[in-house]
């Protein structure tokens, strides 16, 4: 449970701000559609960090216990002034008028959540803990947390957010993750 839990809190938080929240608020907007898009969202998530768990687990195979927690630890803190960066959605918004509202909704967020924060907190989360099924759920609830909001009440909700003190949080998150795994706090 431990998995899920840490797993759901970590990205719960460092998807707030994300381009793929902005994403979210932008694919809500222009279809006025939200459960199409909240369907795709959780879709494209589970495929996204599906991939992105089975290749943590994997590398943490292929690592000896000493690389692994070095890579992991410095991942951990890597992510933690990675996420002080805001991101910004590009102005250009492509569409895919044959796919509709799902199929559009579910290309564009897997393509943004490559390379993202929060996928690659989902390779060194399954890295970490032994529990692959437990992490992509925890990874999949905590993006869910983060968007079906945003998707449902749109840009009232992401104007009140304190975005600068929600980056902050999981900025520290990630930096007590980094030291805890560094020091061997905590065990696995």
């Amino acid at each position: 449970m431990e998995a899920f839990f840490v797993s759901t809190g970590i990205v719960a938080i460092a998807e707030i701000g994300d381009k793929t929240q902005l994403l979210s608020l932008l694919l809500a907007a222009r279809f006025k559609k939200p459960w199409p898009v909240i369907a795709a969202i959780f879709v494209a998530t589970v495929l996204n960090h599906g991939l992105a768990g089975a290749l943590g687990a994997w590398l943490a195979q292929l690592m000896g216990e000493q690389i692994l927690r070095w890579v992991l630890g410095l991942s951990f803190l890597a992510m933690a002034a990675w996420i002080m960066v805001p991101d910004k959605l590009d102005d250009d918004e492509p569409t895919f008028r044959k796919l509709g509202v799902f199929g559009t909704t579910l290309i564009l967020f897997f393509l943004a959540e490559i390379g993202d924060k929060t996928q690659i907190a989902t390779i060194a989360l399954a890295a970490k803990f032994d529990s692959l099924t437990a992490v992509v759920m925890g990874t999949t609830v905590g993006m869910m947390l983060a968007n079906a909001p945003v998707v449902l009440l749109g840009e009232r909700l992401a104007r009140k957010l304190p975005g600068k003190q929600i980056h902050t949080i999981a900025a520290l998150i990630f930096v007590v993750l980094g030291l805890a795994v560094l020091f061997g706090w905590g065990g696995n």
